[in-house]
């Protein structure tokens, strides 16, 4: 089994293990309305952990990926689920983010969304990995009250 499945089966996984603890992301339909359609949302999820769930392969140190492994992250996104510390359980600039990962995920599929955010980080690092700057730059428009834009169309359009 290549390394791209063993990482998708332990996402699904540990999907499955926190399942009922999910917490549907409609309950940010209105903060989030000119950012994320509602039916986006309904199929957006995520989950109060105390500590943030990475699968911690030797062969990811080996690939150079361990400073993002043993990196301290407020929260991280698999598929269309996001895990997040208690403390940023009130940040919404942390779920915008993540959300902003759910809607990359879609639109790439798990395999290659994987690839690419491996690649990317293993490149330039996660601070300059494409994939991140966008989230970032797209949570920083929205924590600066800018101006309404479908999230998932402008992942879709901007990949």
């Amino acid at each position: 089994m290549d390394m791209l499945n063993k990482i998708e089966q332990w996402i699904d996984k540990t999907n499955t293990d926190y399942k009922s603890q999910r917490v549907c992301c409609s309950q940010f339909k209105n903060e989030f309305a000119d950012f994320y359609p509602l039916d986006f949302l309904n199929d957006a999820f995520y989950v109060v952990v105390n500590n943030i769930p990475k699968p911690d392969f030797a062969e990811l140190h080996a690939m150079g990926l361990s400073d993002f492994i043993d990196m301290d992250a407020a929260g991280i996104t698999y598929k269309n689920t996001y895990y997040v510390l208690p403390h940023m359980l009130d940040n919404l600039r942390v779920h915008f983010h993540e959300l902003v990962h759910v809607a990359q995920w879609a639109e790439l599929g798990s395999i290659a969304f994987m690839q690419r955010y491996m690649s990317e980080i293993q490149q330039v690092g996660y601070h300059n990995a494409p994939l991140e700057l966008m989230a970032y730059e797209l949570d920083a428009h929205f924590a600066d009250a800018g101006k309404g834009i479908n999230v998932p169309k402008y992942v879709a359009n901007s990949l």
